[in-house]
């Protein structure tokens, strides 16, 4: 039986022209990009092409692109350069469903000296700019919210945060691991200072990422040693990772917009086959924007880990909430954070598409599904 992958926000197979944009970089093109020379001139061009690549999804010059390890590197580079930027402005500003990655950073700085605000969300995942607005005050040195929840695929108005905090005089973080690849971004055009991207989202490898971060905006250094990176970031870079980065972000946008269309085809067909199946479930962020390609599902009655268990039992693969936190018994922290009542809080699936999901896959899902769900509720209620 073939398996069906529908985890692609916890990460997404590596695309066949991907993986042979990588091959020459471990094979013949195997030199040090710091490297004087042929061997080094090869590599330092694959680097190069790939900072274009990225670059240009984007739609900002290649200067403006530093490579990190991840979007959890990148995560935590922007927020520690952006609360150094300036001593008289300790107050920072996120949310409390953003990734472990941006609250992890945001948790150590409130421990060591500054005054964090975890801003709540609307009962639908939505953001109220109102309380955004109210948030900021003449210490705040930066605001961090993420551009496209990594469970609910709620997207939240890039444009309209940033022009608060400019207007305000605060920089402005994002995390975009998410939506790059999958929705338009015109880095170029938004008020934003800092953009955290993921290879590993957009069927690149993993352990490759990105952060764009604008001319005015602050960067120092987590990783320090050589010059790498325009001195921003010490260490020999990863060739075949970054040409396969910057391939997957050439291929994605070519593939955006009819892609898009398809997928978000696919995911209105599972939410329908999904409440026909347990009428009782509810749909996540449903009234908000969101990504084409997420379904998160809460199941009243049911055990979010028994689902998921009971799924890949049946050649099926999906999550229960974020991948960072898999193994974690507890209930998401998104879900919590908008207000999810206990008699559907602990049954979440998290359904993420790719466009290479096919509508038989998807029927396929829906086929198993009713089964499953009364198994779980009965095993809940026992």
């Amino acid at each position: 039986m073939t398996r069906i992958y529908f985890d692609n926000n916890a990460t997404t197979p590596v695309a066949p022209e991907v993986l042979a944009a990588m091959l020459p970089y471990l094979t013949d093109n195997f030199g040090n990009p710091s490297s004087g020379h042929r061997e080094g001139e090869l590599a330092r061009a694959g680097v190069d092409e790939a900072r274009a690549q990225v670059a240009a999804l984007l739609n900002v010059a290649p200067a403006r692109i530093t490579f990190t390890s991840g979007g959890s590197e990148a995560n935590n580079l922007a927020i520690f350069s952006a609360a150094g930027a300036d001593p008289a402005k300790k107050h920072l500003i996120g949310a409390k469903v953003e990734h472990a990655s941006a609250l992890a950073p945001l948790r150590f700085l409130a421990d060591h000296g500054y005054e964090v605000t975890l801003l709540e969300v609307k009962a639908d995942g939505g953001l109220d700019l109102d309380r955004l607005r109210a948030a900021i005050r003449p210490g705040t040195g930066l605001v961090s919210l993420m551009g496209a929840n990594n469970e609910t695929g709620v997207l939240w108005p890039l444009a309209e945060i940033g022009a608060i905090c400019r207007e305000r005089g605060v920089l402005c973080h994002s995390d975009v691991v998410q939506l790059l690849g999958k929705e338009p971004i015109d880095a170029g055009a938004l008020p934003v200072d800092y953009l955290s991207m993921a290879a590993h989202k957009l069927h690149g490898p993993k352990g490759v990422g990105a952060l764009y971060s604008a001319r005015r905006a602050p960067l120092t250094p987590l990783i320090r040693g050589a010059s790498q990176e325009n001195s921003k970031r010490a260490g020999t870079e990863n060739t075949p990772g970054l040409a396969g980065f910057g391939r997957a972000c050439e291929l994605a946008g070519e593939q955006l917009s009819a892609s898009h269309a398809r997928i978000a085809a696919l995911r209105d067909r599972l939410e329908a086959g999904i409440l026909a199946a347990a009428p009782e479930a509810w749909i996540m962020g449903q009234s908000q924007p969101r990504l084409a390609n997420t379904v998160n599902v809460c199941f009243k009655y049911c055990s979010s880990a028994g689902l998921v268990q009971e799924l890949d039992a049946r050649g099926i693969a999906v999550s229960g909430h974020s991948a960072c936190h898999s193994g974690d018994l507890d209930p998401s922290h998104v879900l919590s954070a908008m207000g999810v009542a206990e008699t559907h809080l602990h049954g979440s699936l998290r359904i993420s598409l790719s466009r290479y999901s096919t509508e038989a896959e998807v029927e396929r899902f829906l086929a198993v599904l009713p089964e499953i769900v009364t198994k779980s509720s009965r095993n809940f209620a026992a």
